[in-house]
């Protein structure tokens, strides 16, 4: 996972380019999302973001998590219901999410194959396909590693 500045700088080049701005509030949604290792909640965000800015409401933190989901920037856990800064935003293709479910940590694979594939079939049944969410639940090496030591 890159570093919260790389992050931001990548953020900073794709909204400008694409004529979009990315707002002192965006930016710190973003980071407090990014420094967070595994899916954090809005209210979570709320509660972070109150403590720098009091005026900090839910439709603030909603509306800067719409922007930055449309941008690429973060995915919404959909098991979780919270949100995961994406490691590489320039990707434009489908993406999975590896959650593991003792630590909470989030990995994120780009199998473009699955996505195309599933695309495609839906495609065949009729089914226009606006979003893909993929999420699989498991535990991660380090957790399976002290379950066993423990």
């Amino acid at each position: 996972m890159p570093d919260i500045q790389t992050l931001t700088r990548q953020a900073e080049r794709q909204c400008q380019q694409r004529g979009v701005r990315f707002t002192p509030i965006r930016r710190r949604v973003l980071e407090l999302i990014a420094d967070s290792s595994g899916g954090l909640k809005a209210y979570d965000l709320l509660d972070r973001l109150a403590v720098e800015h009091g005026a900090a409401r839910p439709p603030t933190v909603y509306r800067a998590l719409d922007f930055l989901i449309e941008q690429g920037l973060v995915h919404r856990i959909e098991s979780l219901n919270a949100y995961v800064a994406c490691p590489c935003p320039e990707h434009h293709h489908g993406f999975q999410l590896l959650i593991c479910r003792h630590c909470g940590r989030v990995e994120e694979l780009h199998l473009d194959d699955v996505s195309a594939q599933l695309g495609a079939r839906a495609a065949a049944l009729g089914f226009a396909v606006d979003r893909q969410t993929i999420e699989l639940l498991g535990a991660c090496d380090a957790c399976r590693t002290s379950a066993a030591d423990g």
